[in-house]
Parts: C-alpha cells; sequence; structure tokens
C-alpha cells in the first residue's frame, strides 16, 4: 500500500502542532532512543520526548483526527494505532535504509502492538525544506513522497524506506504503526476496495437490492479475514 490521505491535519491545526514543536520548551532527543540496532546505525535525527506531556497531546490530536477519517478507516481498517511519534530533521539529518520492527511495545504500558502498516504525517510544507525525501521501496518499486503540511502516507511496514539528507530548513513529521483488524495486504487492499466500489454506487443511487448484496459480501469477507 501507498495511500496518500490528504489534510488529515487542518491548516490551523498544523500551525498549532508546529508551534509547540518548535517552542523553545519542547523536550528533543536525540532520535536512536528507540531505534533498534539496525536503525541506530543509520538514524541521524531529534525526537520529540516519547511519553512526555506535549508528545501525548500532540499525538491525541491525531489519533482523534484519524477516528473521525473515513478513507482512513476504509484502507487500514485499524485495530491498534502506535501513539504518534515527533521527529525533526535538521540540515545534514537523515535516516538511512530500513525496515521497521514487526511489534512495537508501548513504552510504559506492555502493550504490544503488530506492524501491519506505517504512517508519515507531514508538517512542514515542502518549499520550507530541500531534500528530506521519505522513499520508499519495495520489489522493483521505488516511491518518493513529500507531500503538504497536513497529509499523512501510510505504507507497507515490511517496506524498506528512507529519509534522505536534509539540505536546508527543517523537516517536521509525525510516525506511527498501525495494527490492522485484516492481517494480509492484499486481503485488506480487496477489502478498500469493495468499500470504495459500494460508496461508488451508493452516491450513483445503483440499486439498491444489489448495494445490499454488495454490502454482506464485504461484511462477510471481513469476519472471515478479521484478526481479533
Amino acid at each position: 500500500m501507498f495511500l496518500r490521505i490528504p489534510e488529515l491535519l487542518t491548516a490551523a491545526q498544523v500551525a498549532s502542532v508546529t508551534a509547540s514543536l518548535s517552542s523553545e520548551a519542547a523536550p528533543w532527543v536525540d532520535g536512536r532512543v528507540t531505534a533498534g540496532q539496525q536503525g541506530a546505525q543509520v538514524k541521524h535525527n531529534q525526537q520529540l520526548e516519547e511519553g512526555s506531556a506535549l508528545a501525548r497531546e500532540l499525538g491525541a490530536l491525531v489519533i482523534e483526527q484519524l477516528e473521525r477519517h473515513p478513507l482512513f478507516v476504509s484502507a487500514v481498517l485499524p485495530n491498534k494505532v502506535y501513539p504518534p511519534m515527533f521527529n525533526r530533521f535538521a540540515a545534514g539529518m537523515l535516516f538511512g535504509s530500513h525496515v521497521d520492527g514487526a511489534v512495537r511495545t508501548v513504552a510504559g504500558t506492555g502493550v504490544k502492538l503488530r506492524t501491519d502498516l506505517s504512517a508519515t504525517l507531514f508538517l512542514t510544507p515542502p518549499e520550507a525544506y530541500d531534500g528530506g525525501e521519505l522513499v520508499i521501496e519495495r520489489d522493483l518499486n521505488t516511491r518518493s513522497a513529500k507531500f503538504g503540511a497536513g497529509d499523512l502516507l501510510v505504507y507497507s511496514a515490511t517496506a524498506r524506506h528512507q529519509v534522505t539528507a536534509v539540505t536546508r530548513g527543517t523537516r517536521l513529521a509525525g510516525v506511527f504503526w498501525i495494527q490492522s483488524l485484516v492481517r494480509g495486504d492484499e486481503n485488506r487492499e480487496r477489502l478498500f476496495e469493495l468499500d470504495r466500489t459500494i460508496q461508488m454506487l451508493t452516491q450513483s443511487r445503483a440499486d439498491p437490492q444489489s448495494l445490499v448484496r454488495l454490502t454482506a459480501l464485504y461484511h462477510s469477507l471481513l469476519k472471515l479475514w478479521a484478526d481479533l
């Protein structure tokens, strides 16, 4: 999956979040504190202290927006969401090619989460910094992203990815992981396509009985593939 969700945060919300992150009181730490052995060797950025009051406040805002966003819910079928972490890449900082861990433990809780999907929330306008592209490699396909402030990118957590070196300005972003109700990428994408088809047919006022049958099929497949 490589799905852009435009304007998860409004312009006003982005301005509020970035103002908080740019405050002198923001508790930034070395980004390697949450990296595994492999990631620590290639991770050169700063990260808002996980578990700090500011991280919890900003993370709660992001979670609230996710819960009410129909495209996110339809595509991801979220079961658990790791509390968003916020990072900063100043000039010269980067995060080399790596793979996210398959399981993460929520700090201070002992709660474990399977990372089916990764997500990056862009918080800085692309014209405000050079470099800093999120590059995602999967099989023979490589894609890069440098989206607008407030946009979210959701992609497979098994994909190799990196953030290229920032050469001008500062790049702020939020990152988190999702455990989906449906473990397999292919089945999740089938359900997403079926749900989008039902929505389009509903808008076009298709035959109601046909829509009921398609909806029943969707929920039958969801029951079959759901991993609770």
